[in-house]
């Protein structure tokens, strides 16, 4: 890099992209410090080694206008918005909405990898991959007949269906690729008798336009999941479990929807993790703990949901929950906690995108903090609460570190150790 040139300095910060953001991320407060970049998994890693840049260094540059290196760095794009920076400043500075405006700058051509391609997709057609409406309700409606008729007798799958209890979203790499995926919700749902639909247009869960710093798309998304729970008139509308999802999707609920929800309206939102406990709680289903008796289990925590929803909500209440769902599954003895857990645990290394963006190496350097971690729990199951965190884990992870273990959704734990009632059985 260049010496900078700082005589027009003024200059350069009044016409600077990062000018508005000042205020809502105190970039202002920086001690420079270092502290971003001690605690980020990115600093030093050696796929990395080609730009080289680290948190504090990135922030320095924004505060002193150099918008050009940092919107066209691989930084913001290979950064997974886990937020360990922020976590570790002294000064609570928002680093990450640095990193998201720098994305949002980048010329949509220049947007790397199929990301920009899947916000397009979304808007376009209501689901990342473009799944017309008519093949995708056949698709609902097979999947729920032959569920009926291997486990859940008089099962139907929910298609718009009005006056119901939950609204749930599905994950369109689910609809295109593991559609029996979609199976366990449905299982547990059916289980518990619960009053629920899915909608058969917007249905997408997964927020891209966060991933690829369009706030506007963002936004829309957002919109459209909000416009689907009030017309099929549904009380309670279920954030999406992946955490980017879910993240994006509560940033905006908080910001421009909050009218929606309330008594008065109705309506209230609330994590899956808070469905799953309700029901177990309350009895409404009924779990075997036989099933996984022999495992040796451990619990990934996702960044989107544990940590950020702490940092930019002040809700911590998602920490114990999954861990509470696993008390009802396993006999905690059998459990592991990471070196790295709660509001300390490292990111899986694919989130803000990174799973279906194009920088293979670094995601995968990224993975093997959480591959030591899995590692010195001695767990062979690994349990995650995130579709991204999943995949990365089982997929990328576990073969490329040569990890004997298996992996699986909190909800598929659940639904693998399900016992039906006698009628429905």
């Amino acid at each position: 890099m260049e010496t900078m040139d700082l005589g027009n300095l003024a200059e350069r910060r009044q016409k600077s992209i990062f000018r508005d953001i000042i205020p809502e991320s105190y970039m202002q407060a920086c001690l420079t410090c270092g502290t971003c970049s001690a605690g980020c998994p990115l600093t030093g890693m050696e796929s990395y080694q080609d730009e080289n840049w680290d948190a504090r260094m990135v922030l320095r540059m924004a505060m002193l206008g150099m918008d050009e290196e940092v919107i066209n760095s691989r930084f913001v794009w290979i950064c997974t918005g886990c937020q360990r920076c922020e976590y570790g400043c002294p000064m609570g500075i928002k680093l990450v909405k640095v990193w998201i405006a720098a994305k949002g700058a980048r010329p949509r051509e220049k947007v790397p990898g199929v990301l920009h391609k899947g916000v397009d997709m979304v808007l376009r057609t209501g689901n990342n991959m473009g799944i017309p409406t008519d093949d995708y309700v056949t698709l609902l409606e097979e999947l729920g007949e032959e569920l009926a008729e291997d486990e859940c007798p008089g099962f139907v799958t929910p298609i718009d269906k009005e006056d119901v209890d939950y609204i749930h979203f599905q994950n369109s790499k689910e609809a295109y690729a593991e559609p029996d995926d979609m199976k366990w919700w449905w299982k547990i749902f059916y289980a518990a008798k619960a009053s629920w639909t899915t909608s058969s247009t917007n249905w997408e869960s997964v927020d891209w336009g966060i991933f690829t710093g369009n706030l506007e798309a963002s936004k829309e998304i957002a919109r459209r999941k909000v416009e689907n729970m009030k017309r099929l008139k549904a009380k309670t509308f279920i954030l999406p479990d992946c955490g980017g999802a879910s993240y994006g999707t509560r940033l905006n609920l908080e910001k421009y929807f909050k009218h929606e929800f309330g008594p008065e309206t109705g309506h209230n939102y609330i994590y899956f993790y808070d469905v799953l406990l309700k029901f177990l709680r309350e009895g409404l289903i009924k779990v075997d703990k036989s099933v996984h008796a022999d495992r040796i289990v451990t619990w990934h925590d996702s960044c989107k949901h544990m940590r950020a929803p702490y940092l930019t909500f002040g809700d911590a209440s998602n920490l114990e929950k999954p861990r509470e769902i696993l008390s009802y599954l396993i006999d905690m003895k059998n459990f592991r906690e990471m070196p790295h857990n709660r509001l300390n645990a490292y990111c899986c290394g694919a989130g803000s995108g990174n799973w279906p963006g194009p920088f293979e190496k670094e995601k995968t350097e990224h993975g093997g903090f959480k591959a030591r971690d899995i590692q010195a729990t001695g767990a062979d199951l690994v349990i995650a609460g995130c579709s991204n965190c999943r995949d990365q884990i089982m997929k990328n992870i576990k073969p490329k570190y040569k990890l004997d273990i298996e992996v699986k959704y909190i909800w598929e734990m659940i639904a693998d150790a399900l016992i039906l009632d006698e009628e429905e059985e």
